[in-house]
């Protein structure tokens, strides 16, 4: 039998409309817009999937997906909204929902939606009876794989992270899902399940933070969150988020550890890293950043600000994400005061906080203690990570950046990339 779809919601036209497209997908499909009754449909027909709307008359969505999981917690629940934000979608998901969109949706982002869902139930379910077929071609695979491949990675259950964006200053969130093999780290909006690709092309701003753009919409800050995935050599990630992804503590730390507690997934595919053959430089001078071929990916930065921060130089030779996560993650953001106002003109770092930054005025730090006496640099190590990830794939070679920052970053890939 095909999978059942319980539709509820509350709008006569939009349980006749997908009713219309689910069918004509090959779906069975139960609709009801009497949101009490739910429970007892659930236990009846037993959906594969229930998509509820959020606001319902009787009932608020919210409150019946807590009662659809607590009473039969394996059935995925999608909740669509008309007045969605990432805020509703992350508490949604903590609850037990699968996916959240935004009305009114595409048919093309629906069905990714169901593709999703009933896609990484099915295949647990193959992963259980044909882990040693799996196993038998990943050896085969490996054999015939190029010297520096990686197997590919994902993770093995969705998680989402809430907090406050550091630039815009709004409440806002993320929620990771894993995703197939090839698919790379992508970013979506609640509104729209298309795919923004984390890759070169899509960068539209390298100011204070690294920006993605297209399909009419923006992400701001993404360098923590792909620092991470790059250091955790995590190759596919679905990524729902706002405008901007969380500050959290100003650190790739939380992240790395809420990834690691979701689970790292190996998959039956490999990758070939990006790995230069040949030194190239961007800049010159007291100002520059250089690649050149290497084993693996090896960093030395160097950080020059006035007092209190004065020289600071960072060797880092990833070896492990064990090392990353221990070295490079927990170092955090950092400004200083005045840098603050200016960006405060320009309407930036609204949410720049006591606990979210490193912050510094022209004789000390004002907020915190370090958690290395070179922070600031690894910091920048950080963000470096977070921007080489933007090819698309991991990069392999011995980085040297003086002085460098995200626009910097950006310039290497593109000489990278020219020279692919």
């Amino acid at each position: 039998m095909n999978a059942t779809v319980l539709v509820v919601d509350d709008e006569e036209r939009i349980r006749s409309s997908l009713r219309g497209i689910l069918s004509d997908e090959g779906f069975r499909v139960v609709a009801t817009g009497y949101a009490p009754g739910v429970l007892d449909l659930v236990v009846r027909e037993k959906p594969e999937v229930v998509l509820l709307d959020v606001w319902m008359p009787e009932l608020d969505g919210i409150e019946l997906l807590r009662r659809i999981k607590h009473e039969t917690p394996e059935t995925h629940v999608i909740m669509i909204s008309g007045h969605a934000n990432i805020q509703n979608a992350v508490t949604a998901t903590r609850l037990g929902a699968a996916d959240f969109i935004e009305k009114p949706f595409s048919v093309s982002g629906l069905l990714a939606s169901l593709e999703h869902v009933l896609g990484r139930d099915y295949g647990r379910t193959r992963a259980v009876s044909q882990l040693a077929e799996r196993q038998q071609r990943r050896r085969q695979r490996s054999r015939g794989a190029p010297v520096r491949a990686i197997v590919q990675r994902t993770i093995a259950r969705s998680l989402v992270l809430g907090g406050q964006g550091l630039h815009s200053g709004l409440k806002t969130g993320v929620i990771l899902h894993p995703a197939p093999t090839g698919a790379g780290i992508t970013f979506s909006s609640l509104a729209d399940q298309s795919a923004i690709p984390a890759r070169l092309d899509n960068v539209s701003e390298t100011g204070y933070n690294t920006t993605l753009s297209g399909k009419g919409h923006s992400v701001r800050t993404v360098e923590h969150l792909m620092s991470a995935l790059h250091g955790l050599a995590i190759t596919n990630l679905r990524i729902q988020t706002g405008d901007e992804l969380p500050s959290l503590d100003g650190s790739a730390l939380e992240f790395c550890e809420q990834l690691l507690e979701a689970g790292v997934h190996e998959q039956d595919e490999w990758l070939e890293p990006v790995a230069p053959q040949k030194a190239l430089q961007v800049g010159d001078g007291s100002e520059f950043i250089r690649i050149e071929p290497a084993e693996r990916l090896i960093i030395d930065y160097t950080l020059e600000y006035p007092s209190p921060i004065g020289l600071q130089q960072v060797h880092f030779d990833l070896t492990s994400p064990e090392v990353y996560v221990k070295e490079i993650a927990p170092a955090r953001t950092f400004g200083l005061v005045r840098e603050f106002r200016k960006m405060s003109e320009m309407g930036l770092a609204k949410g720049g906080r006591l606990d979210n930054c490193i912050l510094i005025d022209d004789e000390k730090i004002v907020n915190t203690t370090l958690r290395f006496a070179d922070e600031f640099a690894r910091h920048k190590v950080l963000d470096l990570i977070g921007d080489l990830y933007l090819l698309g794939r991991p990069i392999i070679g011995h980085v040297t950046a003086v002085k460098t920052g995200h626009s910097d970053n950006l310039a290497l890939l593109r000489a990278i990339a020219a020279s692919l």
